[in-house]
């Protein structure tokens, strides 16, 4: 076994362990093989059978060693036909290339130095079309769980030698693969380091996704609001590193995180940009309004029946003194039972197989309002209200700002019922303020509203086009601001001219 020494809290293997620690500790494990190699060259094999790639072994490794007499692992080395072979006696080194597929060559039986040869099983799910952020028109292929395969489909997108990956291992035990992505020359160089060091300064025992990543790197991890962009679009990462900002990649996780980013992007889809920009603006408007009434509508509705009456016209006061005529519960009470039975409609949809959730989002949704109704545990203006709510919140395009919409509706809730709209403005101005405060990467994210930049407004609330964008957006700081030249831009030129 092992022997363990601890370190403020945390377990390591002691650095004084010899090889043959180590491989009499693996040899505990099935799967673990120690082969000796008779004939041509003779040598030990060690290695696991299920990380290390068949084809590799039996077509690559093994006849290079038999067909040669070989008696040094330099020419080992120089005789086997595979990229990335070292020669070390890092005993560190022996465990984490092994446990990562390699195959591993000795002279002798648990000799101090050693042959790493690389056999890793390339088996991933192919690439497929997004899920979260689909797209009507526009590129079908979406992230995949090899990290090698996700740098591929960003690169295929930007060919470009200034686009610059480092790659760093985080986690104590899973030793995690992480890769960052920036434009060189384009990219601020303090975003850069700012993300390089956080990533470096994580202390944790396991990174098994990206969403890991981004509550331990995050300015503020005690917000509701996501402070780096999550995506599964290999185009969107590739539109944001061109705007020069850095991308995140985690080995095992389909999501790339991009930052700095600000609050407004949280609502711009990429169909946004496959679109004429008149219908881009638009819909991105619609998407903005439907996001404050998801938040503001039932707040609304227990504020004006709770304290202001006379805000309601006298057509629609009969409507919904009729409506809540045989109802036993206030407003707020009322509001609460439907909106944590949509939450549980919710939850219950997304947690259960796709077809089953399916079913059961709509047949529960229909059948317990029509029923919640019918009994008069509700009214049927505010099953209306809540019913359009809730799908209203679905209209944003990044699934981690829906889950922030789906709860900041309680704080205003509160607030409605202690204060009415006095209350709601109240809630309103503590998330602004906090809002202003907050920050991705050291940058605003609150911008371009504050601090204001005319500048930025171009690709924020509307979609101005392309051939107005000349410019990059000033929160990133880029190095190079200027995306093309605008006055050529707007020339059109025919042939015949």
């Amino acid at each position: 076994m092992w022997k363990w020494k601890k370190d403020k809290g945390n377990e390591f293997p002691e650095q004084n362990e010899t090889v043959k620690d180590v491989t009499k500790s693996l040899e505990q494990s099935k799967d673990f093989m120690v082969y000796p190699l008779e004939g041509g060259t003779k040598c030990f094999l060690s290695y696991f059978e299920t990380m290390v790639e068949p084809k590799v072994l039996n077509e690559i490794i093994l006849p290079a060693l038999k067909q040669n007499a070989l008696h040094s692992l330099e020419e080992m080395k120089d005789v086997i036909p595979v990229e990335g072979l070292a020669i070390t006696n890092d005993v560190d080194l022996f465990r984490q290339r092994v446990m990562q597929g390699h195959v591993i060559l000795q002279m002798k039986e648990y000799d101090k130095k050693f042959l790493t040869i690389p056999a890793v099983i390339a088996e991933h799910r192919k690439v497929s079309i997004p899920e979260v952020e689909f797209s009507v028109v526009g590129p079908k292929e979406a992230f995949v769980e090899s990290l090698d395969t996700n740098i591929n489909l960003v690169r295929k997108r930007l060919t470009l030698p200034q686009l610059t990956v480092k790659e760093l291992n985080i986690g104590k035990m899973t030793k995690t693969r992480v890769a960052i992505l920036y434009v060189d020359g384009v990219a601020n160089q303090e975003n850069v380091n700012t993300v390089m060091q956080r990533l470096k300064d994580i202390e944790y025992d396991q990174i098994n996704d990206s969403s890991y990543i981004t509550q331990m790197i995050a300015d503020n991890s005690n917000s509701p609001f996501p402070q780096l962009l999550d995506t599964e679009r290999p185009d969107r990462v590739t539109g944001s590193l061109v705007e020069g900002k850095v991308a995140i990649l985690v080995d095992g996780s389909p999501h790339a995180l991009t930052c700095p980013t600000t609050v407004v992007e949280f609502f711009s889809a990429s169909d946004d940009y496959f679109l004429p920009w008149h219908l881009a603006s638009g819909f991105r408007l619609i998407r903005l309004f439907a996001v404050i009434f998801s938040v503001l509508s039932t707040p609304l509705y227990v504020a004006i029946l709770s304290y202001h009456h006379e805000m309601i016209p006298e057509d629609l006061l009969a409507t919904i003194v009729t409506s809540r005529a045989d109802i036993p519960f206030p407003p707020i009470l009322e509001v609460i039972i439907l909106e944590l039975t949509i939450e549980l409609l919710r939850e219950a949809g997304a947690r259960l197989p796709t077809k089953v959730g399916q079913t059961i989002g709509i047949v529960g949704g229909i059948v317990i309002g029509t029923a919640a109704v019918e009994a008069g545990l509700t009214s049927n203006v505010l099953l209306i209200i809540v019913a359009l709510a809730a799908l209203a919140s679905f209209t944003t395009p990044v699934y981690q700002i829906g889950n922030t919409i789906r709860l900041l509706r309680f704080p205003f809730l509160l607030g409605a019922q202690m204060w009415g709209v006095v209350g709601i403005s109240i809630v309103m101005s503590f998330f602004i303020a906090h809002l202003i405060k907050l920050q991705s990467i050291g940058r605003p994210f609150f911008a371009p509203i504050y601090p204001l930049r005319f500048h930025d407004l171009k690709d924020a609330f509307i979609r101005l086009p392309f051939n107005k964008q000349s410019m990059r957006p000033i929160q990133t700081r880029p190095v190079d601001s200027s995306r093309f030249n605008q006055k050529r831009a707007n020339e059109k030129r025919d042939v015949d001219e």
